[in-house]
């Protein structure tokens, strides 16, 4: 059993927008840490037999605080092996990844992070508004 740590961005709400490595990532969890933000149908791509922990906080109310969540990833991937911290959006976009990954390093435990689907650029889109056009660009420019 060798400790890891994988940030996994779940996108921004739709349980399909999760990335295929993100998928990949869960496939091979010990254990899920997830918060409010990620797709609860996610944890479907866990193995059955992982624990999969609701770590999530929300207007200022945390079953955890940020400090707890980092003991859990490092107690778990000491005891466990592979965590995979499910996380709403991006990890590193208002998600504390950077701050996990660092914790989790300082006890030498190997670290990934799959990027996820923005909120920026997906919502946008799912609603047929572009960021970007030529054609706005023209009528602005």
């Amino acid at each position: 059993m060798m400790p890891k740590l994988t940030l996994v961005g779940a996108g921004p709400g739709d349980g399909e927008l999760i990335t295929l490595k993100g998928i990949r990532a869960l496939r091979q969890a010990d254990v899920v840490l997830y918060d409010d933000l990620a797709n609860h149908t996610l944890l479907e791509f866990a193995p059955e037999q992982a624990l999969k922990i609701y770590v999530g906080k929300r207007a200022g109310k945390a079953s955890f605080t940020q400090e707890e969540i980092n003991e859990l990833i490092v107690r778990f991937a000491q005891e466990h092996g592979h965590v995979v911290r499910l996380k709403g959006g991006d990890p590193y976009v208002f998600g504390r990844g950077f701050e996990e990954v660092t914790y989790a390093r300082q006890f030498g435990i190997p670290c990934e992070v799959v990027p996820g689907v923005s909120s920026s650029i997906a919502v946008p889109a799912s609603q047929g508004i572009p960021v970007t056009s030529r054609a706005l660009v023209k009528v602005f420019g």
